[in-house]
């Protein structure tokens, strides 16, 4: 079992920064790997972005060269470095944690925070 709690979210112009960070309980974090999915109002949540446990990641298209994510093993804890925001990237922004290597696919994560609103305003 794995609970994870977000913060960083807030209000920023287009071309901003925000830093989300998503905090996990439990000591088998280092095994899981852990994504970033958004979802903007009427429209369905999509993927972000995603690291392995070793530190591999994977970004969406919209967001490579704009957003980094990164994890601490030590302090348990998954972050989303978001650079050049645009006012298409206003969303609830969820951490999740999987069981699977990788994975883009919302439902092959089983681990999900509360979320934490991003609004960029053009």
């Amino acid at each position: 079992q794995v609970h994870l709690v977000e913060s960083g979210g807030g209000l920023v112009q287009a071309g901003g920064s925000l830093r989300l960070s998503c905090a996990a309980s439990g000591h088998t974090f280092s095994s899981y790997s852990m994504g970033w999915f958004r979802q903007a109002p009427g429209k369905e949540r999509e993927f972000v972005a995603a690291i392995s446990w070793n530190h591999r990641t994977y970004y969406t298209d919209s967001v490579k060269g704009r957003f980094t994510i990164s994890r601490d093993n030590t302090n348990y804890t998954v972050a989303l470095q978001m650079n050049s925001l645009k006012p298409e990237d206003t969303a609830v922004y969820y951490c999740a944690a999987s069981g699977r290597y990788y994975s883009n696919n919302g439902g092959d994560y089983p681990y999900w925070g509360q979320g934490t609103q991003v609004t960029v305003s053009s």
